[in-house]
């Protein structure tokens, strides 16, 4: 396989290993999204870190195995493609990239379906399709404009540009920057504090911001609040107010 889940304490890490870079071929691509699901579906999953190891994170698709496919290939291929990621993007859970090397592409793409992103000192992110006489397609050309703003995204796009960590992280592309040694263990410590959290509140809080953002304001409120009202019928808001009434903030032990 070239994609595993490695599942500890709440915490699943869901790691690339298609040696030498990580290319997402169609068979990587089909066990992205078989694992994504798993992962939705599983109770003692809280939390997930996306790892490509210690010298690469992905260097992007699979050109020999796209350059064998031609228009009617692609029209069939290209909305699984696209399904793949979504489905990682859909996880109802926190979902952190850890970056280091190459994240090119598709692998790009990957690491923008995450909800935080610490990439190492020596990462390098972009979108360089354009070189290909092609655009992004595995959401980028949405994920991205969503997440930088549609001028830088479009310079990026445009350009099919590398930037390193420190100008990804003046973007926005990233959140965090810190030694290549340390990625993951910063990735996984994001990600162990989380699995201790609210679940269901972590789910909510999630789904409101993630949809927010594709639609209008009004929807948005909506969302937010019939997930604040639901949320008062858990355990984890009794545990969390009494909590704080008796004990103060950040003392709470969540179901």
């Amino acid at each position: 396989m070239t994609v595993h889940l490695e599942v500890a304490e709440g915490v699943g890490t869901l790691r690339l290993d298609r040696p030498p870079m990580n290319a997402l071929d169609v068979a990587t691509q089909d066990r992205l999204k078989e694992l994504a699901e798993e992962i939705t579906r599983r109770e003692d999953v809280r939390a997930v870190v996306i790892h490509g190891g210690e010298k690469v994170f992905a260097a992007g698709a699979d050109i020999k195995e796209m350059q064998a496919m031609d228009h009617a290939a692609m029209v069939l291929r290209s909305r699984a493609l696209q399904e793949s990621f979504t489905a990682v993007a859909r996880i109802p859970k926190p979902v952190v990239a850890a970056i280091t090397g190459y994240a090119l592409g598709g692998g790009c793409e990957l690491a923008l379906c995450a909800d935080y992103r610490i990439a190492a000192e020596n990462a390098k992110l972009g979108q360089p399709e354009i070189l290909l006489g092609l655009i992004p397609g595995a959401g980028g050309t949405q994920r991205l404009a969503r997440l930088i703003g549609p001028s830088r995204a479009k310079d990026l796009i445009f350009t099919g540009r590398m930037v390193k960590a420190d100008e990804a992280l003046t973007l926005g592309l990233v959140d965090r920057v810190v030694p290549a040694e340390d990625v993951y263990a910063e990735a996984h410590t994001w990600a162990a504090r989380l699995a201790q959290g609210p679940a269901i509140a972590l789910r909510a809080a999630k789904e409101a911001v993630d949809t927010g953002l594709e639609t209008d304001i009004e929807t948005g409120l909506a969302v937010e609040r019939t997930w604040f009202a639901g949320l008062f019928a858990t355990v984890d808001r009794e545990r969390g107010m009494r909590s704080f009434v008796e004990e103060g903030p950040g003392k709470a032990k969540f179901v």
